[in-house]
């Protein structure tokens, strides 16, 4: 007779998986919350059947066969299925009766989980070890401070530009000319990356705009956050939290119709418009919003039909190259605008970053440029691409600065650095690390959504499953059953606390460098490293 469970190749244990779950029969009461809220469904109800064993020695005739039915849970073990250790079964339980551990030997999932020619796509970053940000030193201490009181005792101007700063004699060449001057505006160093209304969940796009608004309002930080691609809700573009937000336009223009339309009914302008050419954790490669996440909202706002597959489109037919784009996009959004809103592409980091601004420097147009390295990342991407593709942010930013310092423009365009910042849990000194190496302002997305949210995905892979739309606290899903479980007032609560902690934290290192009136912005030999190759690269100070 055939096996009721037969052995093929994609057969697996519960010991292949790189997590388990560990089921306590004496505290299970079988209330079934477990199994209702594992966001894969790797648990199931089940019925076991145990023999039992009697031996009743007086008697002469051998024993009888006794079986045990009882009722529990039981693991899964198709790939489809797997466990991804988010732990939610653990968080609802009300006996502490199941828990997912990890594995104690080598993960063979990952040779089972490209099936049909789909290779593997997952959210989170990518699995790699602490980089070069996390290893700089701050060396430079000024001897008049006391560095103890310092930060407690002065007043701070922990502001930077976004926007073209040009020299007073090309300002007046252009008023005379065009009667314009480039636009700039005064915001907070760190940004909240572009995250989309679409990738995260209504509650969680809303908690994070409350709290960015609570910090302009109530604290008089002008912290700034972008849309991501896809557009954001009508009734932001109409209201004065708009000045918050930086719109960003990608390939395709997803939820640009919105933001056209909405143009006469603005009452304020957005803070700038961030044009989307890469993203550092999948270089050449588009992101995929599933279909399962393109729900009645997401497809209005996008102007798609509902329920299909979003991946990033091909480049548009205007954006043919770099060159082209600054004449027709920058331009044509600076002109949508009259003129008053900045305008800046955003790269992945590559070895063509350089020639991307010194095309920028030439064009009095660029307000900027956003450059992301390859540990950014919080959504779809092949894990080939995370692992394998990309570029450093550090040494990245640190040529393209080296290179406006070369052409006299480092005071003229600022560079935005993101991808990784964060990413061990040093925020401010990562952020610092990155300023003082010649970015104007980082981005952070991954460790927001760590923070403020209690995201459980880690860098041993656990959880991970932000793209699917099935995120266990409900930061990236669609789903109402999922996203509800997320408080968008606790949100903002949080991130009013992470920036209110990076403040402190940034204070604490720049007042030791004799530093109060302005960002140290390219302040290099400030900066040391245990590492001679490193040191040599980046062109700061060799120390152990």
């Amino acid at each position: 007779m055939p096996s009721e469970r037969p052995i093929v190749p994609s057969s697996l244990s519960v010991k292949d998986l790189l997590w388990q779950v560990h089921w306590s029969r004496e505290r299970c009461t079988l209330c079934g919350r477990c199994t209702a809220v594992c966001p894969v469904g790797a648990i199931e109800p089940a019925v076991f059947r145990k023999r039992i064993v009697k031996t009743d020695i007086l008697a002469a005739k051998q024993p009888p066969n006794v079986f045990e039915v009882y009722y529990g849970i039981r693991q899964l073990t198709d790939p489809a299925h797997a466990c991804v250790g988010c732990a939610s079964c653990t968080l609802v339980c009300p006996n502490d009766a199941i828990m997912p551990m990890h594995g104690d030997e080598a993960d063979k999932l990952k040779f089972h989980i490209n099936q049909q020619g789909e290779p593997r796509r997952r959210g989170g970053r990518r699995n790699a070890p602490p980089g070069i940000l996390d290893r700089i030193k701050f060396t430079r201490i000024s001897m008049l401070t006391d560095p103890a009181l310092d930060a407690g005792r002065h007043e701070f101007e922990l502001r930077t530009l976004l926007g073209r700063v040009l020299p007073a004699e090309e300002n007046l060449a252009l008023v005379r000319e065009q009667g314009w001057i480039p636009p700039v505006r005064e915001i907070y160093p760190l940004i909240i990356g572009g995250m989309s209304f679409g990738a995260l969940s209504p509650t969680m796009w809303e908690g994070m705009l409350m709290g960015v608004a609570y910090l302009n309002e109530q604290m008089g930080m002008p912290v700034r956050m972008s849309t991501g691609e896809g557009g954001c809700p009508p009734r932001i573009l109409r209201s004065r939290f708009l000045k918050y937000l930086i719109l960003q336009i990608a390939s395709g223009y997803f939820g640009w119709d919105e933001i056209i339309h909405a143009l006469p009914h603005m009452k304020e302008d957005p803070c700038a418009v961030e044009i989307k050419y890469g993203q550092g954790a999948k270089p050449g490669d588009g992101g995929l919003l599933m279909w399962h996440k393109v729900n009645r909202l997401i497809a209005a706002i996008r102007g798609v039909p509902q329920g299909v597959n979003l991946p990033s489109p091909p480049t548009h037919q205007t954006k043919y190259s770099i060159e082209e784009s600054v004449a027709k996009m920058i331009q044509s959004m600076y002109m949508a605008w009259g003129f008053k809103v900045p305008v800046y592409p955003k790269i992945s980091a590559t070895n063509t970053s350089l020639a991307v601004l010194n095309n920028l420097a030439r064009n009095p147009y660029a307000a900027g440029l956003a450059i992301d390295g390859e540990d950014g990342g919080t959504g779809a991407a092949y894990t080939v691409s995370m692992d394998h593709m990309g570029h450093p942010i550090a040494s990245n930013i640190r040529d393209c600065y080296l290179n406006l310092v070369k052409l006299g423009k480092q005071n003229e365009l600022p560079l935005f650095a993101g991808g990784g910042v964060g990413k061990n849990g040093n925020l401010a000194a990562n952020a610092m690390a990155l300023i003082m190496l010649g970015a104007s302002g980082v981005q952070t997305g991954k460790y927001i959504m760590q923070a403020a949210a209690g995201c459980v995905g880690s860098e041993t892979d656990r959880c991970n499953i932000c793209n699917v739309g099935l995120c266990p606290k409900g930061i990236t899903s669609q789903d109402p059953r999922l996203y509800r479980r997320l408080d968008p007032e606790k949100v903002a609560q949080r991130i009013v606390d992470v920036f209110v902690s990076f403040d402190s934290e940034i204070k604490k290192i720049v007042a030791p460098l004799g530093r109060s009136t302005s960002l140290p912005i390219g302040m290099s030999d400030a900066l040391g490293i245990d590492d001679f190759n490193a040191a040599q690269r980046l062109g700061i100070r060799y120390c152990i």
